[in-house]
C-alpha cells in the first residue's frame, strides 16, 4: 500500500528525531583514548606462516595490541617474547568454552597471565544450546557468573563475544539481550557490530541498554562492497566511537576483519588508516 505524503512526513520526523537523539545523547559527556587492537583471526594464513613477522607488521601500522584466536603451536612464553620486543599488548584471547572448564581453568588462567593479558572471552557458543530457551540462556549466565568469581581473584575477567545467532529472538527478546541481564557486570560484553548487524540485531540499541559493559569490543564493518574494511559499508561509526568513548566503559577497540577485497594484512592496515582518519 502506498504511504501517503502525511504518513510520509511523519516517518521522516522520526527518522529524524532518531538521528538528532544519536548526536546529542553525547553532550558534555568527555571522550576518552581507547588503544586500538586487532583480532589475529583477520590475518590467520598469515599469522601461521610467521607470526613475529606478522606482529612486526601489525605493530608498523600503528596497532597497540592483538587478540589471539589460537596461538598456532607456540607457547606462551614466546609469545609474550614476540609482544615485548614489537611494543603490543595482549588485549584478549578467543579462548574455547572448554578451555574454561574446571579440569582446564587453571592452565588457561595461566597460559593468559604469561601473555599479559586479563580478557578471556568465549569466542563462541552452539546456539542451538545457548538460544534454544529463554531458560537454557539464563543458565549459561549463571555459568558465567560462576567463572567470573573464579577468576577474578586473578585480576582476569571472563566474556562473551557476539554471533549472528545470539541475536535470535525469545519471546521478544535476543538470547543476547536475555543473556547480559543475567550476567554480573564483571562479565565483558563483547559485542561484534558487524556480526550483530548480520544476525538482525540492533548494536546501537543494545550497546545503550548495556553501559558499561563492552569493556572490549570488535569493530567489524557490515554492508557495502564485498571486502569492505571499516568506514566503507553502513555501520555508524562515528555513533559507535562516541557511545565507547563516553558510556560505554570500553577498554579496547579490537578490529576483525573477515571479508577481503586485497590482502588480509592490506585489509587490517586499511581499517587502521580509516580508523585514524576518524580521530581513533
Amino acid at each position: 500500500m502506498d504511504l501517503t505524503r502525511r504518513e510520509c512526513l511523519k516517518l521522516g520526523a522520526a527518522a529524524a528525531l532518531t538521528v538528532a537523539v544519536k548526536k546529542t545523547s553525547f553532550a558534555g559527556l568527555e571522550r576518552k583514548k581507547i588503544p586500538v587492537g586487532v583480532q589475529l583471526y583477520s590475518v590467520r594464513q598469515d599469522a601461521a606462516k610467521d607470526l613475529p613477522g606478522v606482529l612486526k607488521a601489525i605493530k608498523e601500522m600503528g596497532y597497540e595490541g592483538v587478540e589471539f584466536a589460537g596461538y598456532y603451536g607456540h607457547d606462551a612464553k614466546t609469545i609474550r617474547k614476540w609482544l615485548d620486543d614489537n611494543g603490543l599488548k595482549c588485549c584478549g584471547t578467543h579462548t574455547g568454552w572448554d578451555t574454561l572448564q574446571p579440569d582446564k581453568l587453571e592452565a588457561t588462567v595461566e597460559f593468559n597471565q604469561t601473555l599479559g593479558n586479563k580478557y578471556l572471552i568465549c569466542p563462541w557458543l552452539n546456539p542451538a544450546e545457548f538460544a534454544s530457551s529463554k531458560e537454557k540462556t539464563i543458565e549459561f549466565a549463571k555459568r558465567f557468573n560462576e567463572l567470573a568469581e573464579k577468576v577474578k581473584e586473578k585480576g582476569m575477567l571472563v566474556g562473551y563475544h557476539a554471533h549472528g545467532g545470539d541475536f535470535k529472538k525469545l519471546n521478544g527478546e535476543t538470547a543476547w539481550e536475555i543473556f547480559f541481564s543475567h550476567t554480573v557486570p564483571e562479565v565483558v560484553m563483547q559485542m561484534d557490530i558487524g556480526n550483530c548487524l548480520g544476525g538482525g540485531g540492533d548494536p546501537y540499541a543494545i550497546l545503550e541498554k548495556f553501559p558499561g559493559r563492552a569493556k572490549t569490543i570488535h569493530l567489524k564493518e557490515h554492508g557495502g562492497p564485498q571486502g569492505a574494511v571499516i568506514g566503507e559499508g553502513e555501520v555508524k561509526w562515528e555513533w559507535v566511537l562516541h557511545f565507547c568513548e563516553t558510556k560505554g566503559g570500553t577498554e579496547w577497540y579490537i578490529v576483525e576483519q573477515e571479508s577481503y577485497a586485497v590482502p588480509p594484512l592490506e585489509a587490517i592496515r586499511k581499517c587502521r588508516e580509516n580508523l585514524r582518519k576518524m580521530g581513533v
